[in-house]
C-alpha cells in the first residue's frame, strides 16, 4: 500500500466502515442477527484486501468487525467473541476454529505436504521432472493443459488437489514462462470445480449429507445435478479454450506479458515463497520417479485413508465409505504414511542424506505459515458470519415467499449462493445453508428435474463464490500451490470467473423451461466458446503490440 491514492482509498474505506458500524449500533439496538448486515464482516475483509493488496490486516479487521456486531458493541464481549474459546458462549472465535478437530487435521495435512514438497526438491525430483517436461511438453498450451489434466485426475479433495498439482507443475510451467498467476488460476479452476463434478470425492460426500434423501439417496441426487452444474463444467471448457487459443485478458494479460517477454513470473515485488523453487539435484542422478512415486503414494494413501474413516473395512461399500468419509482425518492419515514412505525412499536411493532430509521439516512448515495464518482468519470469519450473525437465517427468510417465481428461482439461487460464498469464503458452508432450502422449495417428489436444477444452481453458486473470494480456503491453497502472491491470484482470476458466471446464469435461466440437460449443456458450451472468441477479438485489437511481442517471445522459446 505504497501509492498515495491507495492510502487515501483505504482510509476512506475505513472511515465508511466505522460510520456504518456506529449507525448499525443505533439502528439495530438488539443486534443484526439474521439481517443483510450479517454479511458485512466478510465484505469488510474483501473490500480492504482488494484496496490494500494486503490480506492479513484485512482479514483481521473483518473478524474484528464481526466480533463487534456479535457482541453488540460491548467492549469486553467483543474481545471474548474475537478470541472465542469452545467452552465460551461465544464459540466462533479464533481459539474454537484453530482448535476444531477438522481444521487441525487440515493444518497438519498442509504442513506434511510442505515437508514432502521440500523433500522432493532436495532429492532432485522436481528438477528431474522439469528436465523431462522441457523435452516432452513443447508448448505453453501443452503445459497449461497438462496442469489441467493433472487437476482433473486428482479429484478426491480440493486442498489435496491445489497443493499437489502446484508442486508437480511449477517446474513445468516455469520452463514455458507461464506466470504464477496463470498457474494459480488453472490450479484453482481444476480444484473445487472438478471435485464438485466427481461422485467419488469429499465434496460429493458433503453435498449428499446436506440434501433431503426422502425420495432418492444423496449421492444419486449429487450425480443427477452434475450435467446441470454449468459453472463447474464451463470453467473446464474455458481452460481448454484459453489454453489452445492463447486468450488472456484483464490483469492476467499483464502477468503473462511480463512472464513471456520480461521473464518475470510474478509481476509484482511480492515473493511469498522466496527460495522454495530453487530445485536441487540431490546427491545422485535424480529421475522423474523421484517426484512421481511420492505423489502417487500420497494419492493412493489419501484415498485409502478417506475410505477407512468412512467404514470401508467395517463392511461399507466403496461409495458409501466415501460418502461417510472424514476428509480431514483421512487426508491426515494418508499424508503421514506418504511422508514416511518419502523419507525412506530417498534414504534408500541415497538421493539425500539423513541429516539434510530432516531440514525439510522446519522448511516445509515455514513455507506453509502464510496460508495457515490466512486460513485461520478465514475460518474464523466464516464461522462468525454463519453461526454468530445468522447469515443462513437471512437467506432462508429471503427465499421463503418465492414460490410464484419457481422457474426463475434456479438463476436466483445461483447468484445468491455465489454472493454468499464470495462473502463468507466457504462453498461447503454456503451449500450447507442453501441445499436444505432448495429441497424444501422444490419438492423432488412432484418436480424432480426442477429440484435437481435447483441443487445444481446451489452447488455451482457455492463453487463460484468460493472460486472468486479472496478469503476462500481453496483460493488460498491455490495461491500456495502455485507459489503466487495471494492478492495477485485473486485479481487476475476474477475477470475469468465473472465471464463464466455470466454464461452460467444464462444456463440456469433457460434450464427450467427446456428441462433437457444435453440441449442446455450444448447451448452453454457453444455460448462459452463464442463469448471467449469475441473477447479475444476485442483484446487483440486493443493490445495488438503486446500480443506481437508475446508471440515473438513464444517462438523464441520454442526454438
Amino acid at each position: 500500500m505504497e501509492k498515495k491514492s491507495t492510502k487515501i482509498a483505504y482510509g476512506v474505506a475505513l472511515c465508511v466502515i466505522v460510520v456504518l458500524l456506529v449507525a448499525l449500533k443505533f439502528l439495530y439496538p438488539d443486534g443484526v442477527y439474521g439481517t443483510v448486515w450479517s454479511l458485512l464482516p466478510p465484505a469488510v475483509a474483501i473490500i480492504l484486501a482488494l484496496i490494500s493488496k494486503e490480506v492479513y490486516s484485512s482479514l483481521f479487521l473483518g473478524v474484528l468487525a464481526g466480533s463487534l456486531l456479535v457482541a453488540n458493541f460491548r467492549p469486553w464481549d467483543t474481545v471474548r467473541v474475537f478470541i472465542g474459546g469452545g467452552e465460551d458462549e461465544f464459540g466462533n472465535g479464533l481459539i474454537s476454529n484453530i482448535g476444531d478437530g477438522w481444521n487441525v487435521g487440515i493444518l497438519i495435512f498442509l504442513v506434511i505436504l510442505g515437508i514432502m514438497v521440500d523433500l522432493m526438491n532436495k532429492g532432485g525430483g522436481s528438477a528431474a521432472f522439469g528436465r523431462w517436461a522441457k523435452k516432452t511438453v513443447h508448448t505453453r498450451a501443452g503445459a497449461q493443459l497438462m496442469t489441467m489434466l493433472l487437476g482433473v485426475l486428482i479429484f478426491i479433495d480440493d486442498y489435496f488437489n491445489c497443493l499437489t498439482v502446484g508442486s508437480v507443475m511449477r517446474p513445468v510451467t516455469e520452463s514455458h514462462k507461464i506466470s504464477r498467476a496463470k498457474l494459480a488460476y488453472v490450479i484453482d479452476a481444476t480444484a473445487a470445480p472438478v471435485c464438485m463434478l466427481a461422485p467419488v470425492s469429499s465434496w460429493a460426500a458433503a453435498v449428499a449429507g446436506y440434501v433431503d434423501d426422502s425420495y432418492v439417496s444423496g449421492i444419486q441426487m449429487f450425480i443427477q445435478q452434475i450435467p446441470y452444474n454449468y459453472y463447474c463444467l464451463l470453467t473446464l471448457v474455458m481452460i481448454i479454450v484459453i489454453s489452445l487459443l492463447n486468450i488472456d485478458y484483464g490483469p492476467m494479460l499483464t502477468h503473462e506479458y511480463n512472464a513471456q517477454v520480461k521473464d518475470d513470473l510474478f509481476t509484482t515485488e511480492h515473493r511469498p515463497f522466496a527460495g522454495a523453487d530453487n530445485y536441487e539435484e540431490g546427491n545422485g542422478k535424480s529421475s522423474v520417479l523421484d517426484l512421481i512415486l511420492p505423489v502417487v503414494v500420497l494419492i493412493v494413501m489419501c484415498i485409502i485413508g478417506m475410505i477407512y474413516t468412512g467404514g470401508f473395512w467395517d463392511g461399507e461399500t466403496f461409495m458409501d465409505a466415501f460418502a461417510n468419509a472424514d476428509a480431514s482425518v483421512g487426508l491426515c492419515l494418508g499424508s503421514i504414511v506418504a511422508l514416511v514412505f518419502t523419507f525412506i525412499y530417498f534414504w534408500l536411493r541415497k538421493a539425500i542424506s539423513f541429516e539434510k532430509s530432516f531440514e525439510s521439516v522446519p522448511n516445509g512448515f515455514i513455507q506453509m505459515v502464510s496460508p495457515i495464518l490466512i486460513l485461520c482468519f478465514a475460518w474464523t470469519l466464516g464461522a462468525m458470519t454463519k453461526g454468530g450473525l445468522g447469515s443462513g437465517d437471512f437467506v432462508q427468510n429471503l427465499l421463503a415467499d418465492a414460490d410464484a417465481l419457481m422457474n426463475f428461482l434456479p438463476v436466483v439461487i445461483f447468484l445468491l449462493s455465489s454472493i454468499i460464498a464470495f462473502a463468507t469464503g466457504t462453498s461447503w458452508g454456503t451449500i450447507g445453508i442453501m441445499a436444505p432450502i432448495v429441497c424444501q422449495v422444490f419438492d423432488y417428489g412432484t418436480n424432480p428435474t426442477l429440484c435437481v436444477i435447483g441443487l445444481a444452481a446451489c452447488c455451482a453458486g457455492g463453487v463460484c463464490g468460493d472460486h472468486c473470494s479472496p478469503i476462500s480456503d481453496t483460493t488460498i491453497m491455490a495461491s500456495a500451490g502455485a507459489h503466487c502472491y495471494h492478492i495477485n491470484h485473486v485479481a487476475t482470476q476474477l475477470p475469468y470467473a465473472i465471464t463464466v458466471v455470466c454464461v452460467s446464469a444464462v444456463g440456469f435461466l433457460i434450464a427450467p423451461f427446456i428441462k433437457s440437460w444435453p440441449i442446455c449443456l450444448a447451448i452453454e458450451i457453444v455460448l462459452m466458446v463464442c463469448v471467449l472468441l469475441v473477447i479475444k477479438a476485442i483484446v487483440a485489437k486493443k493490445h495488438a503490440g503486446i500480443f506481437e511481442e508475446m508471440a515473438k517471445a513464444d517462438k523464441a522459446l520454442a526454438k
